[in-house]
């Protein structure tokens, strides 16, 4: 077993050196010119997440030197955490295969370390497309469509898995505020717990990104058939002036709780490619991805599907993580129980 272990460092080592090599030989447009450049998209086919990643794909080519053929795969699983492993441990580092992931996974490895083979501060951030909100979204026929009721009355809601904010934002406010969420989870994407609202095996989704809300569930909302009920957050969100924000704790140690829960908001859905990916590379991505989100092209198809680009850039991915990472254990530590106790 030992010789195995090291006879496959030894060919990862070896892989990476012949990388290297081949970095430092050819030119960024040498390297991606007629190169299929894959974006893959932590979650399933049909959801927010991969409406915003095939969109970038089919923008982003023609600002990478040698315009590159990008395409879309789905790597769905536990809120992106599938796919943030693979980045962490068997992904290419050449520049070839960058990634879009859930809001949560950079908190993964701190409230979920058990599930995290990867700490995202090693992974280099490219840029998220938008802040993110997050919503209570109920089917018509729901027994709750008051956000006061949900302190009241039992509201079934879908989720996907650990990691992802419909899991971990309901079990937070049953802790610390009492509501009566009760968590199904196991969905692989948020089409199938659409589908699930339709078929009323669920009430609802407690935590639903309002960008895929806007994107998937427009006929929906305007028809009455889903009913935005309550927003998740620290503040209010501009388009949900209007729609009533739970609260976020009465205790200093409850704020900052919450706090550590919705920083996921800030960071968005945001673009990374794994680590050690040769710098000139990693910069015509930034580069590319910079101009991406300006061209007037892009913007016009983001509009048709209701996409907010309001860009975060990767300095400011890279400071947000990292301030993440200085929370104070005490409150880390609470944190864990409480999503422990939900598991």
């Amino acid at each position: 077993m030992m010789m195995r272990k090291a006879a496959t460092a030894t060919i990862f080592m070896a892989g990476m050196i012949t990388q290297n090599m081949a970095a430092h030989a050819q030119s960024v447009q040498e390297f991606y010119t007629k190169r299929l450049v894959t974006l893959q998209i932590g979650s399933g086919v049909g959801g927010g997440y991969d409406v915003i990643g095939r969109l970038f794909a089919r923008h982003m080519g023609k600002f990478i030197p040698g315009n590159p053929t990008v395409s879309p795969q789905n790597v769905p699983g536990g809120g992106s955490l599938q796919l943030a492993n693979q980045f962490a441990n068997i992904t290419p580092r050449n520049g070839a295969v960058f990634g879009i992931f859930n809001t949560g996974m950079a908190l993964t490895p701190l409230l979920t370390p058990s599930a995290a083979k990867f700490d995202p501060r090693k992974f280099n951030f490219i840029g998220s497309p938008a802040r993110e909100a997050h919503v209570l979204i109920v089917w018509h026929t729901a027994p709750v469509q008051k956000v006061e009721d949900t302190f009241k009355q039992v509201l079934t809601v879908a989720a996907t898995a650990p990691g992802g904010a419909p899991f971990e934002f309901p079990h937070l406010t049953n802790t610390l505020l009492g509501t009566k969420f009760n968590v199904i989870k196991g969905y692989h994407s948020s089409q199938q717990s659409k589908l699930a609202m339709e078929r009323e095996e669920v009430h609802g989704i407690a935590g639903h990104g309002w960008a895929s809300v806007k994107a998937e569930y427009g006929e929906d909302l305007a028809a009455g058939r889903i009913k935005v009920v309550a927003a998740f957050g620290m503040k209010k969100h501009k388009d949900l002036e209007n729609v009533p924000l739970f609260p976020t704790g009465s205790t200093e140690e409850e704020r900052k709780l919450f706090a550590l829960m919705y920083s996921r908001q800030v960071i968005g859905r945001p673009f990374a490619a794994p680590q050690d990916v040769p710098k000139d590379r990693l910069d015509a991505l930034r580069n590319a991805y910079a101009a991406t989100v300006k061209d007037a092209n892009f913007l016009a198809e983001a509009a048709k599907f209701n996409i907010d680009i309001d860009p975060v850039y990767h300095d400011e991915l890279n400071e947000l993580i990292a301030e993440l990472y200085a929370t104070p254990q005490s409150i880390i530590d609470r944190m864990q129980s409480i999503l422990k106790a939900a598991n």
